[in-house]
């Protein structure tokens, strides 16, 4: 079996879940109620993440942010500083348990692979400075299952000005219009899928920011329910605003001409193959006359019914 990540800094082993399968129903039931009990398996799969993400959250308040990350962090995770860096390493260092806020959050919106073995959830975040002033954002989170449950995969922080309530919670009727996009899991264009046409549609999508503009490059590549997490404003939601407030973002960040150059770090691919990740940098060539733009990213793409990577979750953390 080929592997399932690739990164320049290091190979994982692709964890697998196996799917959890409702009772069967008799052998003289409809056709279409084999499609319930799959879609009722994926919602399975949903609630089993939502609980790991709010056990992680109260974790987190109960027994401090370093310890909860460590619980649930997997061997080869990455949050993201200047650029994605190496999480077990940094969350382990005497520095960051001296120096580290603590923080609280909620999910409320999570999204996960047809197989249960790759998921995401996003929402606000709060983070308790020692000054007293409190400072918000968004925490979207990249999770892997594995024989001892759901772990975390990738962290990755958008910061906010001011107050973001706490009083949310997923719901899966937010995450159908995505699922109904994609492609039939059993198909076999889903099935011919490899990590390598996830990581070249990611590598695309770079190359067409240059030619096309962020708006639509977006548009283009993106799927009709994507959902935007940019610094400075709550998440974009639907083609047509995720892509306008996209493009905006992107034309305010580049103050020349340069071209965008796309670094990608890595990625992973589900074992349904109709679900994966990419993370990595962008930035503009910089000299000493100007500042260059650089920002890490993090898409969750979906493979989409007309047998094409789309962008599910766009976030960018500039630094």
């Amino acid at each position: 079996m080929p592997k399932s990540l690739i990164s320049s800094r290091y190979l994982g082993v692709a964890y697998a879940l196996s799917v959890v399968v409702l009772p069967l129903l008799p052998e003289q039931a409809h056709p279409q109620e084999s499609g319930s009990r799959q879609q009722m398996s994926q919602m399975e799969h949903w609630q089993t993440l939502v609980q790991a993400d709010q056990r992680f959250a109260l974790l987190t308040t109960q027994a401090g942010r370093r310890a909860a990350f460590l619980e649930f962090l997997a061997s080869d995770s990455i949050v993201f500083r200047d650029g994605p860096v190496d999480a077990l390493t940094l969350y382990s260092s005497p520095s960051f348990a001296e120096e580290a806020s603590e923080i609280d959050w909620k999910a409320h919106y999570v999204d996960v692979s047809y197989a249960g073995d790759l998921g995401l959830s996003a929402g606000p975040l709060t983070v308790f400075n020692d000054t007293g002033t409190d400072s918000y954002g968004h925490l979207i989170s990249i999770w892997r299952s594995s024989s001892a449950g759901w772990e975390l995969m990738a962290d990755i922080v958008v910061n906010i000005p001011g107050f973001l309530s706490l009083d949310v919670e997923p719901n899966y009727s937010d995450t159908l219009p995505v699922i109904a996009e994609t492609a039939n899991p059993t198909s076999v264009a889903v099935a011919e899928n490899t990590l390598q046409s996830l990581v070249d549609a990611d590598e695309l999508f770079g190359r067409s920011i240059n030619f096309r503009g962020g708006q639509r490059a977006l548009l283009r590549y993106g799927l009709e329910n994507t959902r935007v997490y940019l610094p400075g404003m709550g998440p974009a939601v639907g083609a047509e605003a995720a892509s306008s407030v996209y493009g905006a973002f992107l034309d305010n960040q580049l103050a020349t001409t340069n071209p965008i150059n796309l670094s990608n770090v890595g990625a992973y691919l589900s074992s349904s193959r109709e679900m994966g990740y990419t993370y990595g940098t962008m930035e503009t060539d910089s000299n000493a006359a100007e500042a260059g733009f650089r920002t890490s990213y993090m898409r969750l793409w979906r493979f989409n019914q007309e047998g094409e990577w789309r962008i599910a979750v766009e976030v960018l953390s500039p630094f």
